[in-house]
């Protein structure tokens, strides 16, 4: 008898140490279960789609490239960039709804397209608004540039920041550009912006919006005359093999916005976002010094393919800003006064 009861309480001792030793290696119960919690919300295999409209040897294409090396680098291989380029997985308003819909993770889009749902990023696409890309840098990057990208996210968008597009000039197969008058009849490609279209109606042109992705073809048939884009952007797509003219215009400075989905960043650990807001920085800023270098290389290039390159003055630049100014006024009231006076007065304060 006195066996018996020996062995039960054995028995208890037994499982009540036991009952001890699951305890305290329970995770929710140690720091040993919440660092195996933290690790596994850390980095994780992941495939992300990056999709861009432009080239892969274009500022852009190097940029994203850029940002596939740094992503891959810190998060030790596990989080994979898969890079597409020319408008492979669509053009950029394509690309941006898919970014929203969660089946694309990234895609760099100039902030034209972005109109349509977030009116105030019009404030970009303002004719001669920018006079140098130092302005531009501080205005994208200061209070203005990050209120914008705070009302993405309702939209089902993350803004991680902005890169460079770069100013735009015009092509043409009819005559050089060196007044306003040289616009008149001109059938230009644009985007699908409603700034861009009322200031070359403005100036007598008939703007023609069309998706990037159809314009060489476009200029090749002759049903359009010409388009305008940034000096890499026009040499990377060959646009000067069916093009006469080059008009050094300078109307608009346009950025791109780097996107996430909000969807797919929702799923991401913070040490995972951190990854990637980083290497959108940093590659942005390789990005947009390449761009300035491409810009003076592109020049030089794209004068000995036997296209006619002529500048414009800064006096006629200005008499086009005076035709325009009924347009800046007119959408200003539609993105909102407050932030136009803003904009200004900012741009006032860099220019002292």
């Amino acid at each position: 008898m006195k066996k018996r009861i020996v062995l039960r309480k054995m028995m208890a001792g037994c499982v009540a140490i036991g009952l001890l030793f699951l305890t305290a290696c329970s995770p929710e119960t140690t720091q040993g279960g919440d660092a195996a919690k933290g690790e596994a919300k850390g980095i994780q295999q992941r495939v992300i789609k990056a999709g861009i409209g432009l080239n892969e040897d274009h500022p852009q294409g190097q940029g994203l490239l850029k940002f596939k090396e740094i992503v891959e680098e810190k998060s030790g291989g596990k989080m994979k960039v898969q890079t597409y380029f020319s408008a492979t997985l669509g053009d950029d308003l394509k690309m941006t709804e898919a970014l929203q819909a969660g089946t694309q993770e990234i895609t760099i889009p100039s902030t034209s397209p972005l109109v349509g749902m977030i009116k105030e990023f019009g404030i970009f696409d303002f004719p001669f608004l920018f006079n140098t890309a130092e302005e531009a840098d501080a205005i994208l990057d200061g209070p203005i540039g990050k209120k914008l990208l705070e009302k993405l996210p309702k939209h089902g968008l993350i803004g991680l920041g902005y890169w460079e597009n770069g100013f735009r000039h015009v092509t043409n197969n009819k005559r050089a550009i060196e007044t306003a008058d040289d616009f008149k009849g001109l059938k230009l490609r644009t985007m699908q912006n409603e700034v861009h279209i009322d200031a070359f109606k403005a100036l007598g042109a008939n703007p023609t919006p069309m998706p990037f992705s159809e314009v060489f073809t476009a200029l090749e048939s002759h049903t359009i005359d010409g388009q305008e884009n940034p000096l890499a952007t026009i040499k990377s797509n060959k646009f000067y093999e069916v093009q006469k003219h080059l008009s050094l215009t300078k109307h608009v400075y346009t950025p791109f916005v780097f996107l996430v989905s909000k969807k797919f960043w929702d799923t991401l650990s913070p040490e995972e976002q951190k990854i990637l807001q980083d290497a959108a920085i940093e590659a942005g800023k390789y990005q947009r010094q390449l761009s300035r270098e491409e810009d003076q290389k592109a020049l030089d290039e794209l004068k000995k393919t036997g296209v006619k390159i002529n500048e414009v003055s800064d006096q006629e630049r200005q008499k086009m800003a005076e035709i325009i100014r009924p347009v800046v006024e007119k959408y200003a009231k539609e993105f909102g006064e407050d932030l136009v006076n803003e904009l200004y007065s900012e741009l006032d304060k860099i220019r002292q």
